[in-house]
């Protein structure tokens, strides 16, 4: 009774910390003169992926390797099928530029990267340095498209709007930090009450901690990116939606689990079964993603429910040959 009402607090949490978080992003994004997309990709994925944060470091902590890869490898996958998909089947979802020339190759050398440093089965400290160190190169490349395309749009749009259209205010713009600060901190506590009431339902239950990493507290801890997602497309910021996705599964490998081999003394151990399976399954769906995409730049309806579909044979793979 405890776990379903974890369950259930967390998610209304979640619910009103993503709407709070997308209006703070979206008025912030219009008064720094940055497209949507940017917000969405830097402070926006790097929030919704503190759940995954405080998983890996806590797994690392007490020697649980297997949980905290598991955590991440099944929040990307959950990611880029499950969310990607629903959002697109909520509504087609038209791809931005930045998407196709830096979010999406990031994302397809960042799952590449960590399959190739995973297969000696460790991860070293210096690895982990490399992929901290990709990261922040993907994250100044964001920041420069993000502005270089926003002025283009000023530029282009000048006799039909003015070059300031949302003037700076000190306090509103102060306002909309908190919002988008506070949002986060609301979607991160939802997920530690969700991640929390799951666990215990699956360890009741005598499920392996690997197993559970891939499956509750992957869905958990991505609770965050659904929520912001499912709630930026129907509010129509679709930019801040794919952003979050694309940027939050880039940052899941680079910083996330770069940060947490940092402080796993000795690098960390990758189990057998997520090197022969798990990883190689995230690096195809990072690549499935580029015909998806570049087919009319836009993910329709029907490619959202295939994403869906092939998610739910994931997880049944999953849940029939591992546990």
């Amino acid at each position: 009774m405890n776990s379903v009402l974890g369950l259930v607090a967390g998610l209304v949490i979640l619910v009103v910390g993503a709407e709070v978080l997308v209006r703070g992003g979206s008025r912030l994004a219009a008064r720094l003169g940055i497209t949507p997309i940017v917000i969405g990709v830097t402070v926006v994925a790097l929030g919704t992926s503190a759940p995954e944060l405080a998983v890996g470091i806590e797994s690392a902590a007490t020697g649980n390797s297997g949980l905290a890869l598991g955590a991440i490898v099944g929040t990307n996958i959950v990611n880029l099928l499950l969310i990607l998909g629903l959002s697109a089947l909520i509504r087609t979802l038209h791809l931005g530029t930045q998407t196709l020339r830096i979010d999406l190759p990031a994302i397809t050398l960042a799952a590449v990267l960590l399959w190739v440093t995973s297969a000696d089965g460790r991860i070293t400290a210096a690895e982990g340095v490399g992929l901290i160190a990709f990261g922040l190169l993907y994250t100044v490349l964001v920041i420069r498209a993000g502005r270089a395309e926003a002025a283009a749009v000023r530029l282009e749009y000048a006799d039909e709007f003015s070059p300031d259209p949302v003037p700076w205010r000190l306090g509103a713009t102060l306002t909309e930090v908190a919002m988008l600060l506070g949002g986060i901190a609301i979607v991160v506590l939802g997920a530690d009450v969700l991640v929390d009431a799951a666990v215990a339902s699956a360890q009741a239950l005598g499920v392996s901690d690997t197993v559970i990493g891939l499956t509750v507290v992957a869905i958990g801890t991505s609770a965050p990116e659904l929520v912001t997602t499912i709630v930026s497309t129907i509010r129509d910021e679709r930019d801040i939606a794919i952003g979050n996705l694309l940027g939050s599964s880039v940052y899941n490998i680079v910083f996330i689990l770069g940060a947490t081999v940092l402080v796993t003394p000795g690098g960390m151990a990758v189990p057998d079964e997520i090197v022969r399976v798990d990883l190689p399954l995230m690096a195809a769906v990072a690549f499935l993603c580029i015909p998806a995409f570049l087919t009319g730049r836009r993910l329709s309806r029907a490619e959202g429910a295939l994403f869906i579909g092939m998610y739910g044979v994931y997880l049944s793979f999953l849940l029939m040959t591992r546990t």
